[in-house]
């Protein structure tokens, strides 16, 4: 099959309209994953180790099955599970499905985080006797959240890669769009190379910019490493 530059300018501005849908799937898949890993984070924390073995367990569950298999799950299964069950559209169940199986990963990010705050800053809080609240708005979250920042892009950045699978549920987006045209036209190989560029386009100037961020973080740590080593 010969490369046609006429199917691909026609069809470019309809695959065009699933970005759209790809983008709003993508930050709303993230922000869930956000909110809902800073609750894994706190979970965790409670002083019950019978409770943090059980939330062990279900973040390692969660996180050794494959996403597909949880979308589908969410999409097809749940609504057939007794009393909990509920049939959702394809949108909100991806949301669902690709925003709990991130969360797990963003949890141990924040994780991360909140352990590279020095014992001393714990312990000063406590000697201040500082609320819980104020505890972690003025004196955790501040130096817990920097670190964080790059390794949260580089998920951002795989969330947007993962979106596509949402298709297998019905979500319309650019993967679905050129997979809907090359089926009516029976020509695949210029709206597949169309989605490829959009990703590309979308996704490469994203991971240089975590990457310098990762750098400039490295780098502050670095030198207040040096400080605190002199």
């Amino acid at each position: 099959m010969n490369w046609s530059w006429d199917i691909f300018f026609e069809s470019f501005p309809i695959i065009i309209e699933g970005l759209g849908i790809t983008i709003a799937l993508t930050i709303a898949c993230y922000l869930f994953a956000l909110l809902f890993g800073f609750v894994w984070t706190l979970l965790r924390q409670i002083p019950i180790k019978p409770v943090r073995w059980i939330l062990l367990w279900i973040m390692e569950f969660i996180r050794s099955t494959p996403p597909l298999v949880q979308l589908f799950f969410i999409y097809y299964a749940w609504p057939m599970v007794p009393v909990v069950g509920m049939t959702l559209d394809p949108f909100t169940s991806a949301v669902l499905g690709l925003g709990i199986h991130y969360s797990t990963y963003i949890g141990e990010v924040y994780r991360t985080g909140i352990n590279s705050v020095d014992k001393g800053q714990w312990e000063a809080s406590r000697a201040l006797n500082f609320s819980t609240r104020r505890k972690w708005t003025k004196i955790i979250l501040p130096q817990a959240i920097p670190p964080t920042i790059p390794m949260l892009g580089n998920y951002l950045i795989i969330m947007f890669k993962e979106v596509p699978l949402a298709s297998t549920i019905g979500v319309v987006g650019i993967l679905a769009m050129a997979n809907n045209y090359g089926a009516d036209h029976w020509r695949y190989l210029e709206p597949l190379t169309i989605v490829a560029i959009l990703f590309l386009v979308l996704s490469y100037p994203s991971a240089i910019l975590v990457n310098k961020l990762e750098r400039k973080f490295n780098r502050r740590f670095d030198k207040k490493g040096a400080v605190s080593n002199d």
